[in-house]
């Protein structure tokens, strides 16, 4: 049985500000951004535990093109998506989620 996927409230905006920083940078960037985490969330759900626990319970997701993490959960029926953070400038903000 495939679990449910939630991304938390706080994780939407992460990805919002992310893309819309990128699509500044320039026109489609936003959306290549977009379409790589998508990439990365269904592989988060096919196989959640593919990704190392940065402790006890959280586990991350690199995307490939950019420098962000998906920090996310694995429950019984669940993965809960904590946070969506650029590698250089939040990489401990995940914490203060959990």
């Amino acid at each position: 049985m495939a679990r449910q996927f939630l991304i938390q409230p706080q994780s939407e905006l992460d990805i919002q500000a992310a893309a819309v920083w990128y699509e500044d940078q320039r026109p489609g960037l936003g959306g290549k951004f977009l379409d790589e985490l998508d990439h990365v969330f269904h592989r988060i759900v096919e196989n959640p535990r593919q990704f190392p626990r940065l402790e006890e319970t959280v586990h991350r997701a690199l995307l490939r093109h950019f420098p962000y993490g998906v920090y996310f959960l694995i429950g019984d029926e669940r993965v809960d998506v904590l946070a969506v953070l650029h590698l250089h400038r939040h990489p401990e903000m995940w914490k203060s989620r959990n």
